[in-house]
């Protein structure tokens, strides 16, 4: 197994990644706060350079690259924002990448990876499939493979949130994050550990892929039947063996679970009252408030996306 990233490898991501990766608005939602009863502020990750949080993880990674290995370039598999992170960033570091999508990625990701110099390769039915086809070509060309979740360094990067969360907002009790293969749970819930112990770090996923909920119920990655979702960033099974389980289960309080319309009502609410175009894969965040015990406390969601498809979006926020 990869060895476990530490909240020093947070401290060092955090330090190689300043150049690229700004720190992202910490805003009040009063919608949130009075439908709950407690203080939510929202992190807005979907406003970094390439639309998501992926760019904190994919820099992470890619400067943590051996010159030899820069050279070369690198191989990623997504279902697109941690593919669109790696093609940012390979061009910013000059080095050549891989991306390798499913054939049902998102079309607003796949667009906006092709306005990137990067080899996208579509291929397979789902994310599983990608994922896999991804790790056999780059071993066949000897390359490394940066996994969205998978990676010391991508959680890594992906903690670098917490430190400037806490640096924004000290009092904050509670944490709330999207959660697929868990590599942002992961980071993010190992960093507070270690910088305020006594805040809560929740995941929350879509029912229709519950993939981190049923491995920490179960107390072991094991495949999930999934179905179709808006959160389509959040589905794909996570990878045997992958580190963000044992770091999710070490640290995190818990995970729970949206159904669409629950996520339907997340993206509609934002839009109306934040002015915010949120990708379902985000939406999960707000919208897993009412699974929690939030009252009275002060909670901090992470909107982790903005790159949905226009038609999409506007199909999701319909009103019935």
């Amino acid at each position: 197994m990869i060895a476990l990233p530490t909240a020093a490898d947070v401290g060092a991501a955090a330090a190689r990644i300043a150049p690229w990766v700004q720190p992202s608005p910490l805003q009040p939602s009063a919608w949130l706060s009075a439908a709950h009863g407690c203080e939510v502020r929202l992190k807005l990750e979907c406003w970094q350079p390439t639309g998501s949080f992926k760019l904190r993880g994919a820099m992470a990674a890619l400067t943590a690259l051996a010159p030899t290995e820069r050279a070369r370039g690198v191989v990623a598999a997504s279902a697109g924002n941690h593919g669109q992170a790696i093609a940012w960033g390979a061009r910013a570091l000059g080095l050549p990448a891989t991306i390798v999508v499913p054939l049902t990625a998102s079309p607003a990701k796949i667009a906006a990876l092709r306005t990137y110099p990067v080899e996208l390769v579509l291929h397979g039915a789902d994310y599983d499939t990608a994922e896999a086809f991804g790790r056999q070509l780059a071993a066949e060309r000897g390359l490394p493979f940066i996994s969205p979740y998978n990676d010391a360094a991508v959680i890594a990067g992906q903690g670098t949130l917490a430190a400037e969360l806490l640096a924004a907002w000290p009092e904050v009790d509670m944490v709330v994050v999207p959660s697929g293969g868990g590599g942002l749970l992961a980071g993010v819930a190992l960093a507070l550990a270690t910088l305020r112990p006594g805040v809560a770090v929740w995941g929350v996923e879509p029912a229709a892929s519950p993939t981190m909920a049923q491995a920490l119920a179960r107390g072991g990655i094991g495949p999930v039947a999934e179905g179709p979702t808006l959160a389509d960033g959040l589905a794909g099974n996570i990878e045997a063996g992958s580190i963000s389980y044992p770091l999710a289960a070490a640290h995190a309080a818990g995970v729970v679970l949206v159904d669409e319309p629950a996520i339907r009502a997340a993206m509609r609410g934002a839009a109306e009252h934040e002015q915010l175009i949120l990708e379902g894969s985000a939406a999960v965040a707000p919208a897993g408030l009412a699974q929690l015990d939030v009252a009275g406390k002060r909670v901090a969601v992470v909107l982790t996306g903005r790159n949905v498809a226009l038609p999409v979006f506007l199909g999701a926020i319909a009103l019935p």
